[in-house]
């Protein structure tokens, strides 16, 4: 596995680098060693590394996620209260019926095919969306209307609510009876998950106030172990109790933030925009390396079709709910490409209704496939291109 990383960190940064020089976001270079490295084209990462991979892009989402807890203002969000509210579920909801009314036309699927297909493809990658979003808040762009945290936290409830979905229809598909109590674990599990973070939260920060001995670098530590608990525990309380882990690490950390000393949160938020410079290499790289570069033919014009098709309702369903806000309508086109790519989520589950043996799995892995490289590197280079003609600083 040294070798796979050595692989890993030495191709992503080089490829990173070649993108930057032309002009390109560095995710576009990273997602391509992934797909050059990974198990479709050179074959040069161990299996032991592809095995945990999952695992490896879980942590590095957790890093980010932490460090946007420390930059999140909460009387921020306060301020984009209805509209975050919105943007976790609308959009998502209106590409699902995108898919839902014109795949069964455009791809040929049954209508419930199509639904699954939809709930693969709703949701908004974090990986790509939180990092741009803390930096946009470091920088000082679009804080004065709290744009980015309102992504920030609409993009960070939408995976809850898509996930929902994809396993009901996922249920439905197989001949399974949908369980009606999963839609209410929707909202159960974003109230635990803030309630269980900001308890940690708490809890460290007395914690921290009572050992002053304690290295900075050994509360970096305890963050990071606290929060692969949560994150564990999310999967322990599986079936019995609905529970976001990812929200309870943001809401742990926004906590410490707004009750510790300023001085702190600043030292720490910084200490993990480091550790998140290699993080976000091993992140990309393995999203890149988990694309099925097989399927990218399989379906064709009519996937690319559909795809942009069900972005253009996405991005009404995200102008709805941005209206009714303070946003100017440069603001709100920034949150309309905010809400484009996709990459963790269709990476984590495009392959399952293949592996659940549905016969329009091989389809839905293929638009899948298709979705990440198309709108993953265009999302990010939209967003880096466009947020200082967009957005005001501050």
């Amino acid at each position: 596995m040294l070798l796979s990383f050595a692989f890993l960190f030495l191709g992503g940064l080089f490829l990173a680098l070649l993108a930057e020089r032309l002009k390109l976001p560095r995710i576009i270079g990273m997602l391509l060693a992934g797909v050059l490295l990974g198990p479709y084209l050179l074959d040069l990462f161990d299996a032991s590394l592809l095995d945990n991979s999952a695992a490896f892009r879980r942590m590095a989402l957790i890093i980010i996620l932490i460090k946007a807890g420390l930059t999140i203002d909460l009387k921020d969000l306060k301020k984009v209260g209805r509209p975050a509210f919105l943007m976790s579920f609308v959009p998502a909801s209106f590409e699902i019926l995108a898919y839902f009314l014109f795949a069964p036309i455009l791809l040929g699927m049954s209508p419930l095919d199509a639904a699954l297909l939809g709930s693969v493809m709703a949701a908004v990658s974090p990986a790509v969306v939180v990092p741009r979003m803390v930096n946009l808040i470091d920088k000082g762009y679009g804080s004065k209307k709290s744009i980015p945290q309102l992504i920030l936290a609409g993009a960070s409830l939408d995976d809850i609510v898509v996930i929902v979905f994809f396993t009901s229809f996922l249920s439905m598909a197989s001949g399974d009876s949908v369980n009606l109590l999963s839609f209410f674990n929707i909202p159960i599990s974003i109230l635990l998950g803030l309630l269980v973070g900001g308890l940690c939260g708490l809890g460290l920060l007395h914690f921290f106030q009572q050992v002053r001995i304690l290295h900075p670098v050994h509360k970096i530590l305890i963050m990071l172990g606290v929060s692969f608990f949560l994150v564990a525990l999310e999967a322990i309380l599986e079936g019995k109790v609905a529970l976001s882990g990812l929200l309870a690490v943001m809401a742990m950390a926004a906590v410490l933030k707004m009750k510790g000393p300023n001085q702190d949160s600043q030292h720490l938020a910084s200490s993990f925009g480091n550790i998140w410079i290699g993080a976000e290499v091993i992140l990309f790289v393995l999203v890149g390396a988990a694309v099925d570069i097989r399927y990218l033919g399989e379906a064709g014009l009519p996937a690319i079709l559909m795809i942009v098709l069900a972005l253009l309702v996405r991005s009404l369903g995200v102008y709805i709910s941005v209206s009714g806000s303070p946003l100017n309508a440069r603001e709100k086109v920034f949150a309309v490409i905010a809400y484009l790519p996709k990459a963790t989520v269709q990476a984590a589950i495009g392959s399952v209704p293949l592996a659940a043996g549905l016969e329009s799995g091989k389809l839905i892995l293929s638009v899948a496939v298709i979705g990440i490289a198309l709108t993953a590197p265009l999302g990010a280079l939209l967003m880096d291109a466009s947020y200082q003609k967009l957005l005001t600083k501050d």
